[in-house]
């Protein structure tokens, strides 16, 4: 287990240690090095050093070393899943299918690297050629959260290699080994010194804002909340650093009166459930149309009250802890205010006794304008209210400053389609529980964030586009 920073190609002690624990029952899982003044100027002199040579490199070196990383986080699946369960507290199944998804990004974007396309054509006058070219943008700092502590990084990571950036990645406080191991499988795929570099600034915000006031970075890849992103893009504007953010979601899930009910219970169970409900991504809204408002609360409430409960890393284990008791409290917070202005509790909605972070799967009928949809709810719990109408459902949906992604359930396609088009999000789920993909764009509009991860706009994140004017 990696406890140092990363830096210069090197495993280094930091300043002092941060604690690392386990939300499942409190205890200390390791004492992870943190970083001070000289080490954020050793991380910024690195990357900056190894920037030159590294966007030189040929798109084929970057890309067989991205397969390579690839292959060593499958063959490490296990090993990590453990890991990832250990300091986040997801339940196991959670964290095997995140380190796939991870190791994906690294796969994708090795294909990616050998692809970036230019243009060369005549000018409309006829006077010149155009010559568009795109190049690495250089130095990026990459901040990842700790919901996702490996899809996050390998997201950020895969396309800054791709496009020949050198990097400097800062993880989450609460669950840094994950990143640590991802860096050390790069170090061992023949990543060159300098490209990647992590470290765990303290205190996090003073230093971040040091990070983005210094003239050597070039590009921000951020992925947090909306208040941190609002805070970290004023930072960033005095030196009009380039940033992709990927911000808070508050999405909705509207299933139409000729849903089919089963599929709409199993897609919500997705969408809701998938990493207990600890996602930008996770349906946090649900809304019925009225003649079928029954039978899925009946259904949804039965399939969210048969989940298990506990330590993740234990077998059968479908709902982990939640990353530490703060969150929890929170979540519960939020039950406990909805309930006292009248909510109904279908199932769950009372913290468990004993130690650990855990709070139960609940389901709360609600008013369509109760105050619990106005928040992100970042755990287990979801709140069903009635509709009664497409357009109705469509304003309920857009209801929000966030725009992340949605979900409709509708047996018409065209019904679903319209109703996709109308609602503002950067993505939409059609009878479906699931949708990212790293070959697919992922973001927002609206206070979800600006700019794409994954795909073929992914890469682009990291490389600017130059145009060359040229004399024939």
């Amino acid at each position: 287990m990696r406890t140092q920073l990363y830096i210069d190609g090197q495993w280094v002690d930091g300043n002092a240690t941060l604690d690392v624990i386990d939300p499942s029952d409190g205890s200390v899982i390791a004492k992870v090095a943190t970083a001070g003044d000289s080490e954020i100027e050793a991380a910024l002199a690195a990357a900056d050093r190894a920037a030159p040579s590294w966007a030189k490199t040929a798109p084929r070196v970057r890309g067989e070393i991205l397969r390579k990383a690839f292959e060593l986080m499958t063959a490490e699946a296990d090993y990590l899943a453990e890991l990832i369960s250990k300091e986040n507290g997801k339940a196991l199944p959670d964290a095997k299918g995140e380190v796939a998804y991870a190791a994906e990004f690294f796969r994708w974007f090795s294909e990616e690297a050998v692809r970036i396309a230019g243009d060369f054509r005549m000018s409309p006058s006829g006077d010149k050629r155009i010559l568009i070219t795109h190049q690495p943008i250089g130095l990026s700092l990459l901040i990842t959260p700790w919901n996702f502590p490996a899809g996050m990084a390998t997201r950020k990571i895969g396309p800054a290699i791709a496009a020949g950036c050198t990097m400097i990645l800062k993880p989450a406080g609460e669950t840094p080994l994950t990143a640590l191991a991802i860096v050390d499988i790069l170090d061992r795929a023949g990543v060159p010194r300098g490209v990647v570099n992590l470290i765990l600034p303290t205190p996090t915000g003073p230093a971040i804002a040091k990070i983005l006031h210094d003239k050597r970075l070039k590009n921000l890849s951020f992925t947090g909340s909306t208040e941190v992103g609002r805070i970290i893009l004023k930072e960033a504007a005095d030196n009009v650093i380039r940033c992709s953010m990927e911000l808070g979601g508050n999405a909705p899930f509207v299933i139409m009166d000729d849903a089919n009910i089963d599929e709409a219970v199993k897609g919500l169970m997705l969408a809701k459930m998938r990493n207990g409900g600890a996602a930008c991504t996770a349906a946090n809204r649900v809304y019925v149309q009225r003649p079928v408002a029954k039978e899925f609360m009946e259904k949804f409430a039965a399939a969210m009250g048969a989940f298990v409960m506990g330590r993740g890393r234990d077998k059968g284990v479908q709902l982990g802890a939640s990353v530490s008791v703060k969150e929890r409290n929170k979540i519960a917070e939020l039950v406990d205010s909805s309930i006292k202005a009248g909510a109904k509790v279908l199932t769950g909605g009372k913290t468990p006794d004993g130690p650990g972070a855990f709070y139960p799967a609940t389901v709360l009928e609600v008013d369509k304008q109760a105050e619990i949809l106005n928040h992100e709810v970042f755990g287990p719990v979801a709140p069903v209210a009635i509709f009664d109408t497409d357009a109705e459902a469509i304003e309920l949906a857009n209801g929000t400053d966030f725009g992340l992604i949605s979900y409709v359930y509708s047996e018409n396609l065209k019904r679903a389609i319209q109703i996709s088009e109308a609602i503002e999000s950067g993505m939409v789920a059609i009878n479906r529980g699931l949708i990212s993909d790293p070959a697919a764009p992922f973001g927002g509009v609206k206070q979800s964030g600006l700019g794409r991860e994954g795909g073929f706009d992914g890469i682009h994140e990291f490389l600017e586009t130059k145009y060359i004017g040229v004399e024939i």
